[in-house]
């Protein structure tokens, strides 16, 4: 089977690399090259400390066991020249103020009722554990399991370990327009055709426009995400850190500017500090409002922070979807059409696992969990966030 991959994000990484694993012949398009978007304006998170009880942390946790596994074995066969992941089983401690504390304790409860660990801590055992925290700080939760990578490193390992094994990459590539012959067979460049069996579109927040060229309907819209990145210093945050505000940031239909604290010491001495969450398309104005608050937030947690400088700043686009579950799986009217969109900021943390799951779709490989949930078809993806393309339009397209 012949697969165009839409995208070399992590998650069209995943996808080709599961897909060339399993016999597929993969080629992936890509306007911007491999990370050249969303997976290189992010954290690298592999969380399972902010997921609640459901379908998504079901995910995240066979995500998370996928991962260890997969940076192991990539770091392990890279080729000379072939990038690390920096993978990094970190840990991470979830902090709250006074008002915050019990609320916080009983969703770590709710949480280890479906394996995920967790461990209260103590006055002592938290201070132990960062130091440089607020004294203000009323409870600690520790998830053991959480981890990082870099995410455009770990990206490039994907892509990388897939060329050698035989995908074909198309870098600076625009997917101009799409062939139909009843059913999704191939797309249409700048330069020419490339037919293909199956498409599978990793187009990230621009993957609702990547449908629309083959007359699908699928509501991904873009969320906009910042992050402030100091200079390098001796390390003094030593787990990723966030505000349990995190959560329910996350988890936030609101479209207004959303803050909360995340904090976490890189390998180059770096302390990456977030985040935000605000739907305004794909503008690149307003920033300092939400970077201005991310700073208070995030002094207010580590206090040393206050006189620390910056280095960059850097913002980027999650492909956010209004029910807040990634879309992986079959398209619900196209035939050959597939999804992997619509991970939001968790897009590095399941890339692995929706690549198997789409491995699962397109060739009938072991599924490494129940696609259901997570199927492009569910009604809450069909609804405002489509547009009605012409033939026209799927002749000559748009970029996508």
């Amino acid at each position: 089977m012949r697969v165009v991959v839409i995208g070399a994000g992590a998650i069209g990484a995943a996808c080709a690399l599961m897909l060339t694993e399993a016999g597929a012949e993969v080629v992936v398009i890509d306007r911007a090259g491999v990370a050249g978007e969303t997976s290189s304006r992010c954290e690298g998170n592999i969380l399972v400390s902010d997921k609640e009880p459901g379908s998504e942390a079901v995910l995240a946790i066979e995500a998370n066991r996928a991962w260890r596994a997969l940076a192991a074995r990539l770091d392990a066969e890279r080729v000379p020249g072939q990038p690390a992941t920096e993978f990094e089983a970190k840990g991470g401690i979830v902090v709250a103020f006074d008002r915050g504390a019990e609320a916080l304790r009983s969703f770590a409860d709710s949480q280890r009722g479906i394996g995920i660990r967790s461990e209260a801590l103590d006055e002592r055992a938290l201070r132990a554990a960062e130091p440089h925290l607020s004294p203000g700080v009323a409870l600690g939760v520790h998830y053991p399991d959480d981890a990082q990578v870099q995410p455009s490193l770990a990206t490039q390992a994907m892509l990388a370990r897939a060329v050698h094994l035989g995908t074909r990459l198309v870098r600076d590539e625009v997917v101009a327009g799409v062939v139909l012959a009843g059913r999704a067979a191939g797309v249409r460049t700048r330069t020419g055709v490339i037919e293909a069996d199956a498409v599978v579109n990793c187009a990230g927040p621009w993957a609702g426009e990547a449908a629309a060229l083959f007359g699908a309907v699928l509501d991904i819209r873009p969320r906009r995400g910042t992050i402030l990145v100091t200079t390098a210093m001796p390390q003094r945050v030593f787990h990723k850190v966030y505000d349990a505000d995190y959560v329910s940031a996350v988890g936030s239909g609101d479209a207004t500017l959303q803050t909360s604290t995340v904090v976490e010491s890189t390998p180059s001495g770096t302390v990456l500090i977030g985040s935000s969450r605000e739907r305004v398309g794909f503008s690149d104005e307003g920033l300092l409002a939400p970077l201005s608050e991310i700073a208070a937030k995030a002094a207010r947690v580590f206090p040393f922070l206050r006189d620390t400088m910056l280095l960059r700043t850097y913002h980027g686009f999650r492909p956010y979807a209004p029910d807040h579950l990634p879309a992986i799986g079959a398209d619900a009217t196209i035939a050959g059409l597939f999804h992997a969109a619509g991970h939001e900021g968790a897009g590095i943390g399941l890339a692995p696992t929706t690549g198997a799951l789409i491995a699962h779709a397109l060739l009938g490989t072991p599924a490494p969990l129940d696609p259901a949930p997570f199927l492009p078809s569910r009604a809450s993806l069909q609804g405002a966030g489509g547009r009605e393309i012409t033939s026209a339009t799927q002749e000559n397209g748009a970029a996508a």
